[in-house]
């Protein structure tokens, strides 16, 4: 039996954004299970210490949407989001594996898989003490997963954004091309947009800065890191409007 305490912890509900190809592996595409296993034993870790937790996996393992060829783009984006659906499952399944209870919501009704998402229900379900995962993005072709997690997490009055990439943090170039990359410990959401930095799409930074929303982006390489951040650990870049 887990005993639920919450205490020591600096974030007590969040929004888990975690990319597709992360849970591909080395390869990237579909999924590696031993991978897949170890990224949900961080959530699992993250969730004994009473975290609320609410999830959005990208689709970038099965479909890209943006590389779809002369696919029109709506249609490419609706692939897309069936994509994210296919990893929701799996991420809830492997979840349920360990022991965790999930609820899975998506933006597009498809009652035979999941329950649509209302603010309420998730909510609910987080209070009784269920990881929730949102599929579906935001059920609107030309908006990223970003822009669906940084929605999802104001409409559940999340305490921070997670972004959980293969990078510890943000740089002002890329750390795996140039070694001189410089790391930032924090940042505004005004210097993302006027620097065009890789840490979200426009949109989703504009959402979440207007809403006062935080974002904390850290590395998935090591799945503890999830527990390590919702304790407050610096382990990556803090990013919030001054």
């Amino acid at each position: 039996m887990v005993v639920y305490c919450g205490m020591g912890l600096r974030y007590h509900r969040i929004l888990l954004k975690i990319s597709g190809e992360a849970l591909g592996g080395a390869k990237g595409t579909g999924f590696d299970e031993p991978v897949l296993e170890s990224i949900c034993k961080g959530v699992k870790k993250a969730h004994e210490l009473g975290a609320e937790i609410g999830i959005v996996v990208g689709g970038g393992n099965f479909w890209r949407g943006r590389s779809s060829g002369k696919m029109e783009r709506t249609l490419a984006d609706k692939i897309g989001m069936l994509a994210t659906v296919m990893n929701c499952l799996a991420v809830s399944d492997a979840l349920n594996q360990q022991g965790v209870d999930t609820e899975v919501m998506t933006s597009i009704v498809m009652p035979q898989v999941a329950q649509p998402f209302t603010r309420s229900t998730a909510l609910k379900a987080m209070a009784d003490g269920k990881v929730v995962l949102f599929g579906g993005g935001t059920g609107n072709p030309f908006f990223s997963t970003d822009t669906a997690s940084a929605l999802r997490a104001v409409e559940i009055s999340a305490d921070i954004m997670f972004k959980a990439t293969m990078v510890d943090g943000v740089y002002d170039k890329d750390p795996h091309k140039y070694p001189d990359a410089k790391k930032y410990d924090t940042m505004t959401f005004t210097k993302v947009l006027e620097d065009q930095l890789a840490v979200m799409d426009g949109t989703a930074a504009t959402l979440c800065r207007d809403n006062k929303l935080p974002i904390f982006v850290f590395d998935l390489a090591d799945p503890d890191n999830i527990a390590k951040a919702v304790q407050g650990t610096a382990i990556g870049t803090l990013v919030q409007e001054n």
